[in-house]
């Protein structure tokens, strides 16, 4: 009996499968200079590195996971809604946190992405049900 494979575990598999699809190019493409001898070698602390890397790895899956539970508990386009909201907090709080300047042409792409979530926002409080 096969059982059916959920999102969850679909992306999980993709994942693993791009990985494995990944390393021959990157091996071609980076040769011998990925290996541990040469990255010690280069001045990085190899250990802190592969930590770094798995944390990083480990909080980019579960951020994935929580999206998919999100995605499955509302409708496609609240999400979106909600995935730009949190780009734009992003960039402000990236903004605010290490003092880095703005350009005009950031200021209004973040904005205007703000605005399209506040009438969003506004239009779906205000939406009538139809009543057939």
């Amino acid at each position: 009996m096969q059982d059916a494979m959920d999102d969850i575990n679909l992306f999980s598999v993709i994942t693993v499968l791009s990985f494995l699809l990944s390393c021959p190019l990157m091996l071609f493409a980076e040769g011998v200079k990925f290996t541990p001898g040469y990255l010690q070698s280069s001045g990085l602390n190899l250990q802190e590195l592969c930590i770094r890397a798995a944390l990083a790895g480990f909080c980019f899956h579960g951020y994935q996971k929580l999206s998919y539970l999100i995605l499955s508990r509302v409708s496609p386009v609240t999400h979106s809604v909600a995935n730009c909201v949190k780009r734009v907090v992003v960039i402000v709080s990236s903004v605010i946190f290490f003092s880095t300047p703005i350009s005009p042409v950031n200021a209004l792409g973040t904005g205007a992405a703000l605005g399209g979530v506040f009438l969003y926002s506004k239009l779906t409080r205000t939406k009538k049900p139809k009543n057939a």
